[in-house]
């Protein structure tokens, strides 16, 4: 799969987004090592605390369907900025893929490409609770 097919997975999951709050539609694809993809929009809550990204809800559903190793996220939001997992996600990602590529996409369909390592430097992991 292309970057841009993968992008475009994840534009088409926004367009789900349950964001009556922050008018911040985000949708996610996350790619595991076989091709498969699942994807996953953002689900806000009137208690903001229990809001779910979208990048953790494409995670649940891969995780839920027995799939562990991934290779690419695709995160896409509407905005004129790239969007980027924030803290949250990002640790949630380090459990299960902690060098997977990210494809932060912004509304006009640029995007820039990170490795996780890269934006969660020094991340904490299972290996500090031997």
């Amino acid at each position: 799969m292309t970057d841009r097919e993968l992008i475009n997975k994840a534009r088409d999951a926004a367009k789900y987004a349950y964001a009556p709050y922050s008018r911040f539609s985000v949708g996610a694809a996350l790619e595991c090592d076989d091709g498969a993809v699942y994807t996953g929009c953002n689900v806000e809550n009137a208690a903001l605390g229990c809001t779910i990204c979208a990048e953790r809800t494409a995670i649940c559903k891969a995780v839920s369907e027995g799939r562990r190793r991934f290779v690419r996220l695709a995160v896409y939001c509407g905005g004129n900025d790239y969007c980027v997992p924030c803290g949250t996600c990002r640790q949630v990602l380090h459990e299960f893929a902690p060098t997977i590529e990210l494809l932060c996409a912004r509304g006009n369909g640029s995007y820039v490409s990170y490795r996780l390592t890269d934006l969660l430097p020094a991340a904490f992991g299972g290996e500090f609770l031997n």
